[in-house]
């Protein structure tokens, strides 16, 4: 009898997984077919308005001169050799200094760290990288190449190849998240972490199953799982969308701050309209539910996060909620007045909290490796 109700017990249980995990699927899938009902309309009324430019856009050709900046490093490409992926990247500061890496988030690359290239030059080799399916970065053509623990290993074999078996690691977005596993995953290669406006990804999977708020503001997590259709969307009008998003006045970059110039965002938009660039960005976002539930979650680093105020994506409290998962020294900033793109909105100030930061604790020698 004993036996008979255990038995029960493990079948209701593993019944109970069995339904939640239904409705977590039939929630995305569901989701996902709202958003596509809403860019479709999006789209017919483009077409409504603007009949002749709906379907226009054009591949830039030719680097702004900006990139090109001397001052911000020097362009550098690796080939690694278990991927076989050649990655770009931009660095500055002497070699053999203590390394500072970079990672950016969608739909950014190297540029997004101009500021903090020329800040931290003078104590670190800073490397600022094009992760895989962005900018001079090689853009494996399969969604399955940018599987979350593909991006993690990417990390720690850049860091290998550049000489260092430890690095100050700064991730931003998506940047964040791959920052967020890189530290829970090599706890030993991360000095200091650094990140910005991007939770922990355990945060935020149940931040945003318990508060619809938060899951409207990550409508476009869902919509991007569709083939090829939002790369239409974003790319119209010749990338009307992607123009809006970096200057408008609810989501774009230098809201109070260093407004984007013009030669940036034709930066941005020559990284992102070079063929097959939409598709390796959007990748990222359909291979994002893929890694739940996390099996490892505790970060034994020391953490810095920073969190702009005005984030139109991600709401606040998450910041906070980071805190359980961290089993070292753990200091939040607020930004007032920054975006989510805070390192380009404010960058003095974002760059002072990190010297803060970095200056705490052992002090400078905790930079050598």
């Amino acid at each position: 009898m004993a036996r008979l109700l255990h038995n029960l017990l493990l079948l209701s249980v593993w019944l109970m997984l069995k339904i939640r995990l239904l409705g977590y699927w039939a929630l995305i899938y569901g989701y996902c077919a709202l958003c596509t009902g809403i860019a479709l309309f999006k789209l017919w009324w483009n077409i409504l308005l603007r009949p002749s430019t709906t379907f226009q856009w054009t591949i830039r050709e030719t680097p702004p001169t900006c990139l090109n900046d001397t001052s911000l490093g020097t362009h550098c490409y690796v080939r690694i050799k278990e991927s076989g992926l050649r990655f770009h990247y931009v660095a500055a500061g002497e070699r053999g200094k203590p390394l500072m890496l970079f990672l950016h988030g969608f739909p950014e690359f190297w540029f997004s760290w101009r500021h903090q290239l020329r800040e931290f030059k003078s104590e670190f080799r800073v490397v600022a990288v094009d992760m895989r399916g962005y900018g001079e970065s090689d853009l494996p053509p399969s969604t399955e190449c940018y599987r979350l623990d593909y991006l993690v290993t990417d990390v720690k074999d850049i860091v290998e190849y550049l000489g260092y078996n430890r690095c100050f690691l700064v991730g931003h977005d998506w940047g964040g998240i791959i920052a967020w596993l890189f530290a829970i995953h090599y706890p030993e290669m991360v000095a200091k972490l650094v990140v910005l406006n991007s939770p922990h990804p355990c945060v935020f999977v149940d931040y945003a199953l318990r508060h619809p708020s938060q899951m409207l503001k990550s409508s476009y997590f869902f919509f991007f799982q569709l083939p090829r259709f939002p790369e239409f969307m974003l790319s119209i009008n010749d990338f009307k969308a992607l123009k809006s998003l970096f200057t408008s006045r609810s989501t774009g970059i230098g809201r109070k701050g260093h407004w984007l110039t013009a030669e940036e965002l034709e930066a941005y938009l020559y990284a992102l309209s070079q063929p097959g660039a939409l598709t390796a960005a959007l990748n990222y976002f359909r291979n994002v539910f893929s890694f739940l539930p996390l099996h490892q979650s505790e970060v034994r680093s020391p953490v810095l996060l920073l969190w702009g105020e005005g984030d139109a994506f991600l709401e606040q409290d998450m910041a906070e909620a980071c805190r359980l998962y961290i089993r070292n020294h753990f200091r939040l900033n607020i930004i007032s007045g920054a975006s989510h793109w805070l390192q380009q909105d404010l960058p003095d100030i974002v760059n002072t909290l990190i010297w803060t930061f970095l200056k705490e604790g052992e002090g400078r020698k905790n930079y050598r490796n």
